[in-house]
């Protein structure tokens, strides 16, 4: 998988879906986008929207902070044995969102969703596996 590609590239791509995903999640709960295809299409209040689109806001930030951080993009040298157990933690959560999305009521985050994470799961293992 090192030869495919690069771990600077990896990084990149990771950084740049996953703050796309902070936006996407941001004109969400600015009800700027419908929230029916996010969290399975099971959310039905906006209450529940407010609470659930925070939390995601909240995960993206940490993951974004994470791969920063091993990345060497920020904090450069320090917490890397923290940011490696991050790194495996994300892997093991796009893990279970990708068949999370693959069980979703919502016909859009099954199709363009499952594709996204699948392939940020294999970016992360590239990150993972690098020392």
């Amino acid at each position: 998988m090192k030869k495919f590609i690069s771990t600077r590239m990896a990084s990149y791509i990771i950084l740049a879906i996953n703050t796309m995903a902070l936006l996407m999640h941001v004109l969400i709960l600015l009800n700027i986008l419908p929230y029916d295809f996010v969290w399975g299409g099971r959310l039905k209040r906006q209450e529940d929207v407010i609470l659930f689109e925070m939390v995601s806001i909240l995960i993206q930030m940490i993951f974004i902070s994470i791969v920063a951080v091993k990345a060497g993009y920020i904090l450069k040298g320090q917490f890397k044995r923290t940011s490696n157990i991050g790194i495996w933690g994300i892997f093991g959560v796009m893990i279970l969102n990708s068949i999370g999305n693959l069980a979703s009521h919502s016909f859009l985050e099954t199709v363009v969703m499952t594709p996204i994470t699948i392939l940020l799961a294999l970016l992360v293992f590239r990150l993972a596996i690098e020392k």
